[in-house]
Parts: C-alpha cells; structure tokens; sequence
C-alpha cells in the first residue's frame, strides 16, 4: 500500500460508526412543504432524492482518489424515517449497546425528539406494514417462526449490470424521453402512472448529475486552497472527473470506478435497501478500460491498484444503517453485505478470469477489510491458478473470499427462466443469493424457521414457548402411527405457515409499490424504463422473491432422531420423549447422550440421516417454489441465516437431536455444529445430496485448523475438495481458518485479539463484534484437520 492508502485505510478503520441525522432532517423538511400532496407518489420521492442530494454536505476526504460520503463523515451513518423511525429508546439502545453500536449525540436526540418523531410518528412504512398484517401472521411473527426483511428496511437486493459502463445519465434520460413519447395514451390504461413513474425517473437522473457537479465544485475549489501542487492537480482532475460521470458513460479506469461510487451514493441515499447495491462482475466491467489504457499508456498497474484500494475504503466507510429489534437479531452487523463478484464466465460462455481479477485479489488480501465482501466465481473453465490463488487468501484466516459454483448459479437461474446471456452475467449477491445482474428485482423476505415448525407439529398445533395455537391441529404426536404420518403432518404445518408468510409477503409488496417506489434504483435495472415501471412495481425483466430456510441440519437431526429411537428401534415413545423436552432434558440425561452421540447425524454422508433432510428440502421448496406475487415475481427458496439461526434458536425449546432449549439452531445447509464426525468430504456428500439447482442459493461454512495448511500439498487438496463439491452441483461453499482456542483465547482477552476476523454466515465480521451466543456457536463448528 502506498503511504495515501495506508492513511485512508487507517482513518476508515478508526472511525467510529456514529448516526446521522442530516438525510432524516432534510426529508422531514422536504415532506413538511406539503408537495407530497399536489404531485405523485414517484415524483415525490425522485423529487425527495433531489432535495437531498442538492442540500446535503459534501465531504471530500483528505488525499483520497475516490469521493463522496452517504454522511458528512466517514461512518456517519444516515436514517430513513420513512421507513423505520427511530424511538428515543432506540437511539439510547443504539448508543451504548456493547456490540454494533452506533454513537447518538445529543444533538441528533434533540433533533429526533423535536423535530423527527413528531412529523413522523403514524405515518412510516412500517406502521404501514404492521397495521396491514392478519393476526395469524403477527402472531408467527412474533413467535419467531418466521422474520420480515422490509420491517425496518426497503427492498433493493440487486446488484449493477453493465449499463453505466456504456451509457452516461444523459443517456439514460434519452431513454426515457423515449419510453415517454412511445406511451399509448389511448389504449394503456396504465399509461398515465407510467408517464408519471419515468417522470420521477429523469428527475433522479438529474439529481445524480448535480450531485457530481457539487462535487466538482468542492473540489475546484478546494483546488485553489491547496498548497501541494501535485495534490492541486489531482483535484482538478478529479473535478474533471465529476463532470465527465455520470452524465456521460466513462472513458478511463479512473471515471468508471467514480461512476459506480455515484451510483451507489444514489441508491443507498434514496433509501436503505436491505443488502446494498453492488457492482457484481467488476473484473469483467473494468478489464476494458484498464487493457485499454495499458496498451495507451495513460495507466500503470501500480495507479490502478491504487485506484481499486481507495475504492475498497469507500465501501469500508459505509456501515449498514442501524437496526434494531428482531431485525437486529436476524442481522446484527455493521457489513451492509456488498459481494464483489470475480471470475466465472463471460456472456459468450468463455473463461471470465483475466489479470485484472488477479489483480483485485492481490487488493482484498493486502487490504483485509470487511466491506466490500468478496467472493470468487468458478467454472469448470477457470484455471485452478485462479482457486489456488484465492485459496491463499483464505488460509490466512480472512474470511474472505468465499466459493461459489458458477456452473450451478447459471443452471439456477436457467431453470427460473432468464436467457442464457442474462444467466452468465448474473452471479451472487449479500450472503449467497443468485441473481442476473442488471436485470432482475430480486428481493430478500425473510427468514423462516424450519425447526420452529417441527416443535409446533409435536404439539398438535400449540407453540410451547407462547402457549398459544399457532398452527393447525394435526392431532396429538403420540398417536402418530408411524414416522411417515409426522413428516406428512409436518409437511401440513409448514405449508400453513409458509401461506402466512407469502400473504404477509404481498402486501408488503402492495405497499411498497403504492407509498415507497425507488425511482432513481429503477434507471439501472433494465426493463424498468422501458416499462415504464418501478423497480419495487415489477418493472424489472425479472423479479423474484426469496423466503430463506434455516436450520436444515437442526431440523435434519431432529426428525431422524424421532424415526430412530421411537418408530425404528422403539427406545422411547413419544410421550417419554416429549417429556423430556419439555424438561429440557433435566432427569434425561442418558437418554440425551444417546440423541446426540449415538444417532445418526446429518454431514457424515449417511443416507438414514441426509434422507431427512431431502424430506424438508422439499416440503421447502413445494410450500415455497412457484407462488405469483404482488408485483408480478415467483417465490423461491433459499437456504441461509445470517445470523437468525441464533435468534430462531432463542424461540424453540428442547429438541429431539438433544439441542436444549435457546440454545442456536445449524445455520445454513452446514450440519448441526460439532455433528459432523467423518471429516469434510464426508460433509460436502451430504449437503451434495441436496437439489441446489433448484433454490436460488445455499451456503455451506466449513472450519479448517491453520496446521492443515502447513502441509505442502494442502492449497492443491483444497482446490479439489472445492470442485468435487462443484461437480455435485453445491452452490457455495466458505472457510474459517481458526483454531477453537484462539476463539476461547478471543473471549477471554478481546483486546488482544482486536483484529481477528472470523466468516460468520455469507458474511465476515470481526470476532469481537459477534454477541457471546454467535461466538460460542462459531467455536462449536467441527474443526477439520485433514
């Protein structure tokens, strides 16, 4: 690193993650005009952005190479009252929780309790959202059976195509100029809320344009103030820089990265979208201009390295907006979850890796940041230098990147019905979800608790936790005849509560797409323009809405111990089991010992077991896969947690696999932790007998002893474990290289272990971050040491 970046670097990292109320204040006195009542909904809020992006502070960061901030700080971390309002009690909480804080001063208190609490308390989307909901899904909701993903944030997990790197906002409001005069006033009965929506479109195209040419102002004139000459001409190209994007597509290395970063700024300033928009492919985007330039002369490897390393702090600088509540649970980190997409295939089928990809993974190992996350595509058709390389990275200990199967995610997204073109440049995005970049709306529900349902089954119907009928009566659990009529009663119970879901579903959708459009994020996925639609309307080519399953190992276990040792080998009933549940094993000791140590186990590549989990998967998927949603999408499953497997463990009692009560569940397709006993092919067996073709992600963490790479041949051993599990059609998998002791060691001594970086779900995060519970859960992981 150079001695700039290692300043930039260091500032990004010693910057305290802190609320801000700027961007609240200025919607809440844009809103308090009254425009809102003589224009559109879509109007209004392009008009919104506008007002934010004139009025807002322009931080420029001393030396840096890329500019622009979503707060006037490093880490100041705006809110979005229309969303989500913030109580009181909530910025105390946020202010002085030991883990994700963010530091509230007394002035955004006063400003809250003046001025933004009173103007929005009634009218936010969530009130919206909650207010809409039937009492059979509050009442799951509550009981954790399942999370809501819009409750405090917006949709907007998607990620950026190529059309910036083609086309300047200019551009783009030609297209819409175009979609305008081609409208069929006479026969489009729609054609007066699309005229409206594209209307909102050019307003927010403008918007981004203004909002550079601030920049290039600043910039100017800080031009004139600066003593270095080598600085001031820097400065007046980087305001050469801002004038030429976004209004006009990018021409060098240099303007395509500051384009993007545009772009982002816009997206994540219009509102808080759950998972942040990303730029995917970027070494697939960015290899022209930079061979391009090479091959001229006006780059050097060295400046573009530079270049990606400053654009690696910008994302640094961006925390996730605070969350609160069970969103917290669900999701509690500051990683706003932007996944870099490197390698993979190009849109003809061919090899995607280049120098440049090789190039970014020198910037992610020398960097070691959390944001942005990364991950590594790989095809049958990449070089295994290209694993090899990355594998280096991983044994480090870093986290990052992570694997995924770009053969499987194309066949994915093939099987969801996108050209073969779209399916090759889409990828994955936030932990693990596939998506065809630039063209498809693809949005995160929820989380839903496979094993929570099992628990409700067991009861005829009655959460234990609650003491309240939640679900359907099934009839009581000792008169089940055999194993099949449970799993078929279990099917029932998932299939109701998977309904409640999806009508908790598309309402949220009708609300969006009523009070809260995303016209500026609309310009960037195609078809919305030619549509003349909203991205959150189904304006997209393609829209999708995925419900995430979790604790497939827990429920696994579970159920095969009830076939076990009730229906199979007759070691207890079903009433003695259910007793010992409720005592939380308390007396039943030897009974436990025998459900955890002596029953088969998902992960250990044995059919008794691994038959249970194809059995969930696709009751799953059945409830789940094919349902129309409100803006015209599919609902599909994927399998993850992030980190509600801890949150959905805190809500079930005792289970048969002999988990006592809170404690976490598995968490994504992995096995229950410690579970796995025959090593890690043995696991990839298991979880490759999953039909990963038919979701739209699952993630799979694995945890390696750093000694195993002691070996010489280890990086080779590993780079075919990988693709062995690739050829079973795995999705996904990630690695955590870390002794379990230095993890207790972590515990213990926090200050000592300060930057220890663990991967947690399809994320990294620092260890000292991680609440006690997702520490303790991390340390379980079975350690593999061959």
């Amino acid at each position: 690193m150079t001695d700039r970046i290692n300043k930039l670097r260091d500032q990004s990292l010693k910057a305290i993650n802190r609320l801000d109320s700027e961007r609240a204040l200025l919607v809440t006195n844009f809103y308090k005009t009254g425009i809102d009542k003589t224009v559109s909904v879509a109007v209004m809020r392009a008009l919104t952005l506008n007002h934010i992006l004139i009025n807002k502070f322009i931080c420029i960061n001393e030396d840096e190479l890329i500019v622009g901030e979503r707060g006037p700080a490093p880490k100041a971390t705006s809110t979005y009252p229309e969303i989500n309002l913030h109580t009181v009690e909530d910025l105390t909480i946020l202010d002085t929780r030991p883990k994700v804080s963010f530091k509230v001063d007394e002035e955004t208190k006063r400003i809250y309790l003046d001025e933004i609490i009173p103007f929005w308390k009634g009218k936010t989307n969530r009130e919206r959202i909650m207010n809409s909901m039937t009492k059979e899904w509050i009442d799951a909701y509550d009981a954790g059976i399942f999370t809501e993903f819009q409750e405090q944030r917006a949709p907007g997990h998607t990620v950026c195509g190529n059309k910036i790197y083609h086309k300047g906002m200019l551009d783009i409001i030609r297209d819409i100029q175009d979609s305008l005069s081609a409208l069929d006033w006479k026969n489009d009965t729609q054609a007066s809320e699309k005229n409206e929506e594209l209307k909102a479109m050019e307003i927010a195209a403008k918007a981004i344009i203004l909002f550079a040419e601030r920049h290039a102002e600043k910039l100017q004139e800080l031009s004139g103030k600066t003593i270095s000459q080598e600085r001031k001409q820097e400065l007046l190209e980087l305001a050469k820089i801002c004038r030429q994007v976004p209004a006009h597509a990018p021409e060098t290395f240099h303007e395509a990265l500051q384009y993007y970063w545009f772009i982002h700024l816009g997206v994540i300033t219009e509102l808080n979208p759950w998972d942040s928009f990303n730029p995917g492919r970027i070494d697939q985007h960015l290899f022209p201009f930079y061979q391009k330039e090479l091959e001229e002369g006006s780059l050097t490897k060295e400046r573009a390295t530079e270049l990606l390393q400053s654009f690696w702090i910008k994302f640094n600088n961006h925390p996730s907006p605070p969350k609160v509540g069970v969103t917290a649970q669900e999701s509690n980190t500051y990683t706003d979850f932007c996944l870099i997409n490197l390698g993979g295939l190009k849109s003809d089928g061919s090899d995607g890796v280049n120098e440049l990809t090789f190039m970014i993974l020198d910037v992610i190992e020398e960097m070691r940041l959390l944001q942005p996350s990364s991950m590594v595509q790989v095809s049958k058709l990449n070089p295994d230098s290209f694993v090899q390389r990355t594998m280096k990275i991983t044994k480090t200990g870093f986290g990052q990147p992570s694997y995924f199967n770009t053969d499987a995610i194309i066949q994915e997204l093939l099987n969801q019905g996108k050209s073969i073109e779209d399916a090759r440049n889409g990828g994955a995005s936030g932990c693990v979800e596939s998506g065809a970049f630039g063209t498809e709306a693809y949005i995160l529900t929820g989380y839903f608790n496979l094993p929570k349902v099992l628990e409700i089954t067991l009861h005829n119907g009655t959460d234990p936790v609650t003491g309240k009928l939640l679900g359907l009566e099934t009839g009581p659990a000792a008169l089940f005849r055999d194993f099949d009529e449970l799993l078929q009663a279990y099917s029932r119970q998932l299939k109701h509560f998977i309904n409640i879901k999806i009508d908790g579903n598309d309402r949220i959708e009708r609300i969006f797409m009523e009070h809260m459009p995303a016209p500026f994020l609309s310009l960037l996925v195609d078809d919305c323009i030619s549509n003349g639609k909203d991205y959150n309307a189904g304006g997209a080519r393609y829209n999708t809405s995925y419900i995430q399953g979790v604790g497939l190992g827990s429920i696994t276990d579970s159920l095969t111990a009830l076939k076990y040792h009730i229906y199979d080998k007759k070691t207890i009933s079903m009433t003695g089991m259910l007793k010992a549940l409720s005592r939380n094993f308390a007396d039943f000791e030897e009974l436990r010992f025998e459900l955890v140590y002596k029953t088969p186990k998902y992960g250990n590549d044995d059919d008794y077991a691994d038959t249970q989990a194809l059995s969930v998967f696709n009751f799953f998927y059945d409830a789940v896969n094919g349902h129309q949603t409100a803006r015209g999408g599919i609902s599909r499953i994927n399998l993850l947690p992030t980190t509600s497997h801890i949150y959905f463990g805190s809500v079930i009692n005792a289970l048969p696999d002999g988990r006592k009560a809170s404690e976490p569940l598995s968490e994504g397709i992995s096995p229950v932790q410690g579970a796995d006993k025959k090593g890690p092919t043995a696991v990839l067996r298991s979880a490759g007998k999953l039909d990963h073709l038919r979701t739209g992600g699952t993630l799979l963490n694995q945890k390696f002893t750093p000694s195993f790479f002691d070996h010489e041949d280890s990086i080779i051993k590993m780079t075919a474990l990988i693709r062995s599990y690739f050829r079973m059609n795995g999705h996904h998998i990630q690695f955590n290289v870390v002794s379990a002791d230095t993890l207790r060691e972590a515990q213990k001594h926090p200050e000592k272990y300060r930057d220890l970086i663990v991967r947690v779900a399809g994320y990294s995060d620092y260890f000292n971050d991680l609440g006690e519970d997702l520490q303790n859960e991390i340390i379980k992981r079975t350690e593999q040491t061959s």
